[in-house]
């Protein structure tokens, strides 16, 4: 398991999503100081959800599920499970894992793992308006379509935003999120 640093920009809001979301790190990752890329990874996925504003229409009424999704071979383990037992703007959130990509539109949050690579397109594609914040750590995942792409620098998780995507799809990313990206396309 890599250990890495969370960034200091970045790091305001992975505070947030362990104190926020009772997130308990493995007890080596915590003694050491550091965390795995996917316990960093988990919790800027959780911080996503209180960062971005979905329409309506993309709940049934206002005591709908805040549905997150993990489609493919599962790299997050107990931490996502963990974080995902919590509550955000109202809203109880659930964890979904998908094998296959019927009801992808009922998700809220979609990280597609690594695994769908040769799906990806298919994925986007039937996606493309629908209001799902769609979260990857593919190379290209942004610029296929993808709204939040987690990239790798040195020992540091970053991401790049696509708002043009999340536009399309109905949704608002905070200028704050925003501000942490690396990258973000389609920024006015």
């Amino acid at each position: 398991m890599a250990l890495l640093r969370v960034s200091r920009k970045a790091l305001p809001l992975f505070i947030a999503a362990c104190w926020l979301g009772g997130f308990g790190l493995p007890g080596m990752a915590r003694a050491q100081g550091a965390v795995s890329e996917y316990d960093v990874k988990a919790a800027f996925l959780f911080n996503f959800t209180k960062f971005v504003e979905w329409p309506p229409a993309a709940f049934a009424d206002e005591h709908s599920l805040l549905k997150i999704c993990v489609l493919g071979e599962d790299p997050f383990g107990k931490p996502l499970r963990e974080l995902a037992t919590g509550e955000v703007g109202g809203r109880r959130l659930t964890l979904k894992y998908l094998e296959n990509l019927s009801h992808l539109e009922s998700c809220h949050v979609l990280f597609v793992c690594r695994s769908e690579r040769d799906r990806l397109p298919r994925i986007l594609v039937d996606l493309h308006t629908a209001p799902v914040l769609t979260v990857g750590d593919t190379p290209g995942f942004t610029d296929q379509g993808g709204m939040i792409n987690f990239i790798l620098e040195g020992t540091k998780v970053r991401f790049d935003v696509n708002q043009e995507a999340a536009e399309r799809a109905g949704l608002k990313i905070s200028s704050r999120l925003l501000a942490l990206a690396k990258h973000v396309k389609g920024r006015p």
